[in-house]
């Protein structure tokens, strides 16, 4: 016996659905021109730079889609950002890149514990911290922002909401005023990657890179 199934909605009204959507994420943006987020994107991006200009490195941490945003764009360092622009490679490394490390942190510690770990492990006085959270609450990477600041490096936090007790970790934050987790994604990779751009061409500027 077959079972009786609901229709699918009308196309018009997934395409209305659709753009939306689209409206929402571009209300987004133009709200944070508006409210002068440029300028702390500017800011974040003179630490970076300053940090990697004195042999320092970048570490960035997220969970789920942040942690896929955080690897996203270390890799933009490692390799290559944009396809006219050939240079060496920038030091930044992703803390959830190494599954191993993560499962045998989760099983004989905590989860919660994990990228704290690896700021300790991997991190010197000097470098820079990126965390990633949507809801500004998550606790590994409160921990690692912690643990961060107590060993002499700086905190920046790409964060959502209200920026949660993240921010208090923070030396320098973007805090994409929404409460909708797809629109903060959607803001968190536009900043990281003008935050990037930015990296680049002020290691250029200062020749602490090479164009190849």
């Amino acid at each position: 016996m077959t079972t009786a199934q609901s229709p699918a909605p009308a196309t018009d009204q997934r395409a209305q659905s659709v753009r939306e959507l689209f409206r929402r994420s571009i209300e987004l943006k133009e709200k944070l021109i508006a409210e002068g987020h440029a300028e702390r994107v500017v800011a974040m991006a003179d630490v970076c730079v300053n940090s990697l200009c004195k042999g320092g490195k970048l570490l960035l941490c997220g969970n789920g889609g942040s942690a896929a945003d955080a690897q996203h764009l270390a890799a933009e360092m490692l390799v290559r950002l944009r396809p006219d622009v050939n240079r060496d490679g920038v030091p930044a490394i992703a803390l959830a890149m190494d599954p191993s490390s993560m499962t045998a942190c989760g099983n004989d510690y905590s989860f919660e514990v994990f990228f704290e770990r690896m700021t300790r492990a991997l991190g010197r006085p000097g470098d820079v911290l990126i965390g990633i959270t949507t809801s500004g609450k998550s606790p590994n990477v409160i921990k690692a922002m912690q643990a961060a600041r107590q060993m002499g490096m700086t905190t920046l936090g790409l964060l959502g909401g209200s920026g949660g007790p993240a921010l208090a970790e923070c030396d320098l934050a973007l805090v994409v005023p929404s409460t909708e987790t797809g629109r903060i994604q959607e803001g968190h990779i536009a900043i990281g990657h003008a935050l990037m751009e930015l990296i680049e061409d002020g290691l250029i500027a200062r020749e602490a890179i090479k164009r190849c």
